[in-house]
């Protein structure tokens, strides 16, 4: 029973859980934002369900193809498949099961262009990001965000099929948050683990252009993601709440980035990685308490005139 439990256990570890998990907040913060009240049950729970298995079958896939990287990283050298818990062949396999049974869930039950849009998403990060931009240009995380950036227009596409008149422009944003956060986000981590990654030969920025560029490229990307974040209220898709919240965790991400300029200590770099996963989830949990939560409490007329997306 406990191998058997090992086994899961290095499967699972297989999906880049933590990772996983983020991607399917935004995604499920995308499906509520798609309509008013609460989205179709079916759509959401089959979207929900498509997307993880996606989502996992990309970061077994990321896992495989990297596995040489990894093992010459501390960060990751303890990945199922680097010490040898995973066998290659049988990773492979795990993942293309997970896309298949992703693909066929959301062609069958949920709708066609989800499934393109999550297929599209899946070979953008396991495959164009892992196997060629990151290994060909310090800009890999910016022009790989794309992918990574897609799970709230995926969640969105699920429950509507895109078919509003708003669907793409709002959904869009939320995308466009995502795109600009990746930046400053995965460029902290790469500060801190710029020797590991010079090890392994691959060119992110703290490698080809030093780290001092680096922290200002995390200030500036900081400061086009505060003004991004204004524009879910600035277009009517969300009110004063989520403004609220969006300009304290904008301006607490500021003073992380512009301390950054000059840190305190090596490790104060993780303290700004770390507090970029906690910035994102309370970001998209600001969205979804402000556009569903709060009409709620507020008079019948309030709730009818909110804009659907």
């Amino acid at each position: 029973m406990s191998s058997a439990r090992a086994t899961l256990r290095q499967y699972f570890d297989l999906t880049k859980p933590r990772v996983v998990a983020l991607i399917v907040f935004t995604a499920i913060v995308g499906m509520f934002l798609a309509v008013p009240g609460l989205p179709p049950l079916r759509e959401s729970v089959l979207g929900f369900l498509g997307i993880w298995l996606a989502a996992s079958s990309a970061a077994a896939i990321n896992q495989l193809l990297d596995s040489r990287i990894d093992a010459k990283m501390a960060r990751t050298s303890w990945r199922p498949i680097v010490v040898g818990q995973i066998t290659p062949g049988r990773a492979l396999a795990f993942a293309l099961v997970l896309a298949a049974l992703s693909m066929a869930i959301l062609v069958l039950w949920v709708n066609p262009l989800t499934a393109l849009l999550t297929f599209a998403s899946l070979i953008g990060y396991a495959v164009i990001y892992t196997v060629f931009l990151k290994r060909a240009t310090p800009q890999n995380i910016v022009i790989g965000g794309i992918a990574g950036a897609a799970p709230p227009l995926l969640g969105w596409a699920a429950v509507t099929g895109m078919q509003g008149e708003w669907d793409w422009a709002h959904a869009l944003l939320l995308v466009l948050i995502i795109f600009v956060w990746t930046p400053p986000h995965f460029w902290a981590l790469a500060i801190f683990r710029r020797d590991d990654y010079a090890r392994a030969l691959v060119p992110m920025l703290p490698v080809t252009h030093g780290v001092a560029y680096t922290r200002w490229q995390i200030l500036l990307y900081t400061v086009l993601l505060v003004v991004v974040t204004v524009l879910p209220w600035a277009s009517g898709m969300s009110g004063l709440f989520y403004l609220g919240g969006a300009l304290v965790l904008g301006a607490v991400f500021l003073w992380h980035a512009w301390r950054l300029m000059d840190p305190p200590d090596e490790l104060y770099a993780m303290k700004v990685f770390n507090y970029s996963i906690v910035y994102l989830m309370a970001l998209f949990a600001f969205l979804l308490v402000d556009h569903w939560l709060l009409p709620w409490l507020q008079p019948g007329p309030a709730f009818e005139l909110r804009p659907a997306g």
